[in-house]
């Protein structure tokens, strides 16, 4: 029987299984920030151990970092505290670190693909859930506890029990306005946020085959919140073009010889999933959330459904079950987070916002995920087109998408939001978020209510 494309990866990397047990996981590449380290490093200095493989760790600040100012100290102590912490303890175990204003310092989940960090067939790991992002260049990659990252720095290793396997079919061309991100909106939505419980989900389909990397990594990323160990999708040329010339990419014959290798990962025609799930796009339109788990989603022009489990959360969220949100009026937009931080994302917007005015009744901002998204951003004059339409272009960093830095909103405002999650106080105590695609989030920035962005297009 043929191997699903999970499955060669994983048994290309065990070490050992113990009887009736978990397996000893070899792990390729651990990416760490400042927010999960600090225990772990204090661990292994007490079991007086050192990092095993320190140029297999690569580190950079992003959760707490402020995005602004950022030339300046960081004025939130617990912050400064945690981003220096991280610097000493990288200098310490020889980890190479992509510090404040380094030119490739970003959200760890952004920097990994566009450095040409993350490749086909690898094994990643880091101390925060949407690792399953880099799972969209065919990689093993998941979140990891503070007890796991002690334990691959000491072993480059990890006990891992292995998941069921499912896949999710999307076929079809994506109708007008309908993105990446409101395909895997659609499918949490469809499944609730604990459908995929216990999975590692490949996804497949005409859709996915026809979307960028960029775009495939927003559906990777938010696997997590439908419950999935995390998500993947088979490499092809779109994702061998994507990473060609990237600064930590082999070249030449080093090149062609992982190549070879990279065209082998895929699911045999005999595979066999646990799970088989199947979808098509002229199903889904533009998706917004109305409560407070990314499973609580809807079709933007349906009413919001009436149900036991939806009740703590429209009171939170101040909704009534069978209204519809269209024309609800929004306080704060956020665009930005692992999820919608790319180039792509940004360009996307700004071709909604350009010769528009964000509405007055809303603040906004666009947070680009690392330095290197920064600069092109302003290189290609995305920049001017979001100042132009009064919107504030910031610096890199997590933001508003988890509120561990001075980007909050405050309690009771509503936030049209293009992070990953959306549970109470997520992006501040008391605050309210609405998650949408970056396009959707930029029709409620121009109209100051939520807007069917196809109306705009």
């Amino acid at each position: 029987m043929g191997k699903t494309l999970f499955e060669k990866i994983w048994d290309a990397h065990i070490v050992d299984t113990i009887p009736d047990g978990p397996s000893i996981l070899y792990i390729d590449k651990h990416l760490i920030h400042e927010v999960t380290s600090p225990v772990a490093f204090e661990g292994l200095y007490t079991r007086k151990l050192q990092v095993f493989r320190p140029k297999q760790v690569v580190a950079t600040p992003d959760h707490n970092v402020p995005t602004i100012d950022q030339h300046l100290p960081i004025k939130e102590e617990l912050s400064r505290l945690q981003v220096q912490k991280l610097t000493d303890n990288c200098e310490k175990n020889g980890i190479n670190l992509y510090g404040m204003n380094h030119p490739y310092q970003g959200i760890v989940h952004v920097i990994g693909p566009e450095l040409g960090i993350t490749k086909p067939g690898m094994t990643i790991v880091c101390g925060d859930s949407h690792t399953a992002t880099h799972g969209a260049f065919g990689t093993i990659a998941f979140g990891i506890g503070t007890s796991e990252i002690e334990m691959v720095f000491a072993s480059q290793c990890l006990l891992q029990s292995k998941p069921k396997t499912m896949r999710i079919t999307i076929d079809g061309e994506l109708p007008k306005g309908v993105t990446s991100k409101d395909i895997i909106l659609y499918i949490i939505a469809e499944l609730t946020a604990g459908g995929a419980t216990g999975y590692f989900v490949e996804y497949a389909g005409s859709a996915i085959r026809a979307l960028s990397m960029e775009a495939r990594m927003t559906i990777c990323n938010m696997s997590i919140e439908m419950g999935a160990r995390g998500g993947l999708i088979a490499p092809d040329e779109t994702t061998f073009n994507y990473m060609k010339g990237r600064e930590f990419m082999p070249k030449g014959a080093d090149w062609d010889k992982a190549l070879a290798y990279w065209k082998t990962l895929y699911s045999d025609s005999d595979a066999k999933f646990d799970m088989e799930l199947n979808y098509k796009t002229s199903d889904i339109e533009p998706m917004i959330t109305y409560g407070t788990n990314p499973g609580m989603g809807i079709k933007i022009s349906k009413p919001i459904p009436a149900n036991e489990s939806n009740t703590k959360a429209l009171e939170y969220m101040g909704f009534t079950a069978g209204e519809k949100l269209l024309g609800k009026q929004i306080d704060y937009v956020f665009i930005g987070s692992c999820t919608n931080g790319r180039i792509e994302d940004l360009r996307e917007v700004a071709k909604v916002v350009k010769g528009r005015k964000k509405a007055e009744n809303i603040r906004m901002y666009i947070v680009p995920g690392s330095k290197q998204v920064e600069k092109q951003a302003i290189a290609e004059g995305l920049v001017k087109i979001f100042e132009d339409a009064g919107i504030e272009f910031r610096q890199p960093g997590c933001s508003a998408c988890l509120a561990m830095n001075e980007d909050k909103v405050p309690k009771g405002k509503y936030c049209v939001s293009t992070s990953n999650r959306n549970f109470e106080g997520r992006q501040g105590p008391g605050s309210r978020t609405l998650l949408v695609s970056p396009i959707t989030a930029a029709a409620v920035a121009i109209t100051g209510k939520i807007t069917d962005v196809r109306e705009l297009l």
